[in-house]
């Protein structure tokens, strides 16, 4: 089970660091995916970080997020992050995590301009 949490409403420009946590195993043998779906869109890659990478300068990053958004893992605590930093409106939408096969249920960003 993955749970996702620290979406909210930011102003253009702001931050939010996105949470995925993990129950029930161990998802460190697993890669990370974080994917976003705007209002009206189809759900769309933003990150990924393989499985026990612990240097987040290894994620790879769909273009419209490369240089704004980290994605990290702290297996110890089996959670995954995504940090998100000069948001724009372009990046509202529900935002879920996956690892594996398992998909979370998502968690809200809406930037307001």
């Amino acid at each position: 089970q993955l749970t996702e949490s620290g979406g909210g409403l930011v102003q253009a420009g702001g931050s939010l660091r996105l949470s995925c946590a993990a129950a029930g195993r161990s998802f460190s043998i697993y890669d990370i995916t974080w994917f976003r779906q705007a209002p009206g869109k189809e759900r769309e890659f933003v990150a990924v970080i393989g499985a026990r990478d612990f240097n987040s300068g290894n994620g790879l990053y769909a273009d419209s997020v490369q240089g704004r958004f980290t994605i990290s893992r702290d297996d110890a605590k089996n959670t995954m992050y995504l940090q998100m930093n000069n948001l724009t409106p372009e990046d509202t939408g529900d935002y879920y995590c996956k690892s594996g096969s398992i998909w979370g249920q998502g968690t809200r960003v809406t930037v307001s301009s």
